[in-house]
């Protein structure tokens, strides 16, 4: 979002599996700095636990004055890539999409879910080999599962889905 102090929110690609690397220098060096994520269930060695990972992994948004000249210093942070540019000239990410993201987010970034499934809500499946079928949701887990009942060749099946692969209708 721009203000009046004239900074604007820019996309920084990153080299793999180096946000946090990233995140300390650009703070290091006082850019402003924003990654959106999630909270996922994961397994690991057999047992689930919640992580967070990036929104959109290999990219941080940061927020810096175009005039000024030391916003090339982003482009040699450790971490970091290169600035998303056309040309030579960074783009901004318009504001619109940045309120409505950072709107969405808690205090530390992580995205807040918005979609309040409840029993016999309709939903469209939106990944997996089951994608586009409309189905009925029966039950809610803690662990982001749904079970949705689903007709599959006239026949109503009990499916387990990720609660992120689903939208309502």
């Amino acid at each position: 979002m721009s203000t009046s102090d004239g900074k604007f929110w820019f996309l920084a690609q990153l080299k793999p599996n180096s946000h946090r690397i990233a995140e300390r220098h650009l703070k290091r060096q006082s850019f402003e700095y924003f990654m959106p994520q999630l909270l996922v269930t994961t397994r690991v060695r057999g047992q689930f636990k919640k992580q967070h990972r990036p929104l959109f992994p290999g990219y941080l948004f940061v927020r810096f004055d175009p005039t000024q000249g030391h916003w090339r210093s982003v482009n040699s942070t450790q971490g970091v890539t290169r600035l998303v540019q056309s040309g030579s000239i960074p783009q901004t990410v318009p504001d619109a999409f940045m309120a409505d993201l950072t709107a969405r987010c808690d205090a530390e970034g992580v995205l807040v879910r918005d979609d309040a499934l409840k029993h016999g809500d309709v939903v469209m499946l939106t990944q997996g080999p089951f994608a586009d079928l409309v189905a009925r949701v029966t039950s809610l887990t803690d662990e982001e599962r749904v079970w949705v009942l689903l007709d599959i060749l006239g026949r109503e099946t009990k499916v387990a889905v990720a609660r992120g692969s689903l939208r309502a209708l």
